[in-house]
């Protein structure tokens, strides 16, 4: 018998083996089949709406006071988030992609020092350090490097992960006095109202005549699988380990898209990545993990 310990690493896997494929699938359908705000558009209706179908099992009232913070969090959690990243996926490499996302839970430690006053030990200072380093020479070099890489991507990319980070410390206190549903499906909520004047026009001029079954399966994948199941994964696992066990999980991301990518340019013969995997990207992408393994070691 599976032990709940063995089935919450299951789904921490299955949740970061389904981010990974996200970096790449979702580079798939843009900008030739969906613009990048349409794809959030969609994503954030179809997550949202089954996020708030689970909610109505889970009867939970929210105080009016914490309405103010939701709204923030819906802003940087979801819209800003969700926009900058799959802009920046459009316009550059998922290996970077992937990469530059490990960042976050340096960007989390920074934050929180500042917004939470919570102390920075010299192990986490030296991570601090040396996944910044990292983070820098892959957006700065992003031009540079080849294949499909870009300066603005990248940027885009680390933007998007301060963003999220920033919200990961702001929910922090919602997540400690609600259920997690409770807090998702509002932040969910007011994302898509921030969202909807980005991706109503752009969702519009979507020619969905033009979509293959490839495509309308790309997008479930982002809409169910990147967004809804993930989160359950995640959740499901914070109740049998802890959240540094969790965040570990981040580091098979970028493995996972330079395998995927490999495969992709290599067997499949797909001339466009051939030149994504260079000795940048993986001297920036050790750096970070370096970086973030120091941050989440204890003591």
């Amino acid at each position: 018998m599976i032990k709940n310990t063995q089935k919450a690493h299951l789904a921490l896997l299955g949740a970061n083996i389904i981010y990974g494929a996200n970096f790449l699938i979702a580079k798939g359908i843009m900008p030739d089949k969906m613009g990048a705000s349409a794809l959030v558009l969609l994503r954030i209706i179809g997550a949202g709406l089954l996020f708030w179908f689970v909610k109505q099992f889970i009867k939970e009232k929210v105080d009016k006071k914490d309405f103010k913070l939701l709204i923030v969090c819906g802003l940087f959690g979801i819209s800003t988030n969700m926009l900058l990243f799959f802009h920046g996926l459009s316009l550059t490499s998922p290996i970077d992609a992937s990469i530059i996302m490990t960042t976050t839970p340096v960007i989390v430690l920074i934050l929180s020092f500042f917004l939470l006053n919570e102390k920075i030990t010299k192990n986490k200072f030296i991570g601090i350090f040396i996944g910044a380093i990292g983070a820098f020479l892959l957006v700065w070099f992003g031009k540079k490097s080849g294949g499909t890489s870009s300066f603005l991507g990248n940027l885009f990319i680390f933007l998007n992960a301060c963003s999220y980070g920033l919200y990961l410390v702001l929910v922090k206190p919602l997540m400690q006095k609600y259920k997690a549903i409770t807090v998702i499906s509002w932040v969910f909520l007011f994302g898509f109202i921030f969202v909807l004047p980005f991706g109503f026009n752009d969702l519009l001029n979507t020619n969905f005549n033009a979509f293959t079954t490839n495509t309308y399966l790309a997008v479930a994948f982002v809409i169910i699988g990147t967004t809804f199941l993930t989160y359950l994964f995640n959740i499901y696992a914070l109740n049998y380990v802890s959240a540094s066990v969790n965040g570990s999980f981040i580091y098979l991301q970028p493995v996972l898209s330079f395998l995927m990518v490999s495969i992709y340019a290599y067997v499949l013969g797909n001339e466009k990545y051939a030149q994504d995997i260079n000795f940048i990207k993986i001297l920036s992408c050790f750096m970070v993990i370096i970086g973030v393994y120091m941050i989440s070691k204890k003591s």
